[in-house]
C-alpha cells in the first residue's frame, strides 16, 4: 500500500474542496452537538459518504449530504447506544477493558459507514465486511492505516478548533484506503506471471 499517495490523494481532495469540507464538518459537530448525540451516528454517516463522492467523483460537498441517509438512523443509533454502554461498562469496571472495546471499535468497524452507504450493506453484514477488510493481509497495513487516524485524531482534539481540519483529513484518508482495498477485492490479487514452458531435459524453451 502506498501510503504516500494516500496522504496526497486526501490533501488533495481536502485543498480543492476546502471551503465546503469545512462547513460540513462544522455542521456536523453542531447537528452532534446539539442533539446530544443522537443525530451524531446518521450524520457521521451522511458526511462519509458525502467526502467519498468528493474522493472518488470530484463532487462538492453539500450540507444537505449529512442528512441524505436518514434510513440509517435507528440501525446507527442503536448500534452506537450499545457500543458506548460497553464501553463504560468496561471502564467502570476495570478501565482496561473500556480501551480495549474502543481500540477494538476502531480497529475492526473503521470501514463500517461506508459500506453502509456506498454499498448499502445492513449493519450486520457491514460489520462483519469491515472486519474482513481490517483483517486482510499484510495486516501491518492496517495497524498502520489504524495509527495515522488515532494520530490525526489526537492532533485535532488536543489542539481544539483543529479537529476542523484532521477530522476531515482523517476521513479522506480512510476514504481512500477504503477504495484500494474494494478495488482489490473487485480485481483480485495480483499474480505472479506463469514460467516459460520447459522442455523434456528440464530447461526452459
Amino acid at each position: 500500500m502506498d501510503f504516500k499517495q494516500h496522504f496526497e490523494r486526501s490533501w488533495q481532495i481536502m485543498l480543492g474542496h476546502f471551503a465546503p469540507i469545512l462547513v460540513n464538518t462544522l455542521v456536523m459537530i453542531v447537528v452532534s452537538v446539539a442533539s446530544l448525540g443522537i443525530m451524531a451516528p446518521v450524520v457521521s454517516a451522511g458526511y462519509m459518504q458525502s467526502l467519498l463522492l468528493a474522493l472518488r467523483e470530484n463532487r462538492k460537498p453539500d450540507v444537505k449530504d449529512l442528512f441524505a441517509h436518514m434510513d440509517l438512523f435507528i440501525p446507527l443509533l442503536g448500534f452506537t447506544i450499545l457500543f458506548v454502554l460497553l464501553v463504560v461498562i468496561g471502564l467502570v469496571m476495570l478501565v482496561l477493558p473500556g480501551i480495549a472495546v474502543m481500540l477494538a471499535g476502531t480497529f475492526f468497524l473503521v470501514y463500517m459507514l461506508p459500506l453502509m452507504t456506498d454499498q448499502r450493506l445492513g449493519l450486520i453484514e457491514a460489520v462483519k465486511e469491515s472486519a474482513r477488510m481490517a483483517l486482510e493481509q499484510p495486516l501491518g497495513e492496517h495497524v498502520a492505516v489504524v495509527l495515522v487516524l488515532i494520530i490525526l485524531d489526537s492532533i485535532g482534539s488536543s489542539v481544539g478548533v483543529g479537529v476542523l481540519l484532521t477530522h476531515p483529513y482523517s476521513c479522506l484518508f480512510i476514504l481512500s484506503v477504503y477504495e484500494e482495498k474494494r478495488h482489490r477485492q473487485i480485481t483480485g490479487p495480483k499474480t505472479a506471471p506463469p514460467s516459460p514452458p520447459r522442455d523434456d531435459s528440464g530447461a526452459e524453451a
